[in-house]
């Protein structure tokens, strides 16, 4: 019998914590921590990081992610991240947090904290909706979309159109770097993973605030299934969210 030699290709980083997900069928929170934990163990960043999260389903990265973490008031989180990065230069300090708890409840903490242009990181999952809290209208929800507070769907003449955070994020003078990606295949994967990294590289460059948008699924408050979910993204949710670099001041020529 001939000897077989298996080579292993895919494994679990190590940043990430070996534990059944409490995630529903198809979120894809899950996909975001992998990124984040395969970059924090190829730059070698876990025991330098401080984490902040908010409220929201984001919550729980500290469950899957093996860092330290602050947990901040619904919407504060960057400002808890400025006090953590100031009072602690030396740590690689990043916020991950949900559309309606950064573009509604925290909407003045991010973009201050973008304009003053902290040396920091935020990983914004934007699914269109409020997700822990039952499926309510976020700043994000597109037009027409149904959810338990527009069981009509989203008009804009009443709600007004859905908030663009990133094309926001990237006006202001201390951004460094913003960028929107999705989760939604694997194409768009890798290249939400090469956004991540450059914003995390801003940080450590101390070069200004870096800002990346996570176009993402949640097929249950959108009542769908994943596959679905996926198909949402790429035709409703990209033609209105598109996807790309907004800001690269390596480009641009820096910020004071």
């Amino acid at each position: 019998m001939t000897e077989m030699n298996e080579k292993l290709v895919f494994d679990k980083p190590k940043s990430v914590i070996d534990r059944p997900t409490h995630y529903c069928p198809g979120c894809h929170h899950g996909i975001a921590h992998r990124l984040i934990g395969e970059l924090l163990d190829e730059m070698d960043l876990a025991e330098k990081t401080l984490m902040v999260t908010s409220i929201g389903c984001s919550v729980f990265l500290y469950n899957y992610l093996n860092a330290d973490a602050v947990e901040a008031p619904h919407g504060r989180a960057p400002a808890v991240a400025t006090g953590v990065k100031r009072s602690r230069p030396d740590k690689f300090v990043f916020t991950y947090q949900g559309d309606g708890d950064l573009a509604s409840i925290g909407m003045a903490e991010i973009m201050h904290a973008a304009n003053r242009g902290e040396k920091m990181c935020v990983v914004f999952v934007n699914n269109t909706v409020y997700g822990m809290t039952g499926g309510q209208m976020a700043p994000t929800t597109m037009i027409g979309q149904i959810t338990t507070t527009t069981p009509a769907g989203r008009c804009q003449t009443h709600e007004g159109a859905p908030i663009r955070m990133t094309e926001i994020i990237a006006s202001l003078g201390g951004t460094a770097f913003a960028a929107r990606a999705a989760l939604n295949t694997v194409a768009n994967i890798k290249k939400a993973k090469k956004y991540l990294k450059k914003a995390f590289e801003f940080q450590l460059n101390n070069t200004g605030f870096g800002f990346v948008e996570l176009l993402s699924g949640c097929p249950t408050n959108w009542k769908m299934t994943p596959l679905k979910a996926n198909e949402r993204i790429q035709n409703e949710m990209i033609p209105y969210f598109p996807l790309g670099i907004y800001k690269d001041v390596s480009e641009e020529g820096g910020v004071c």
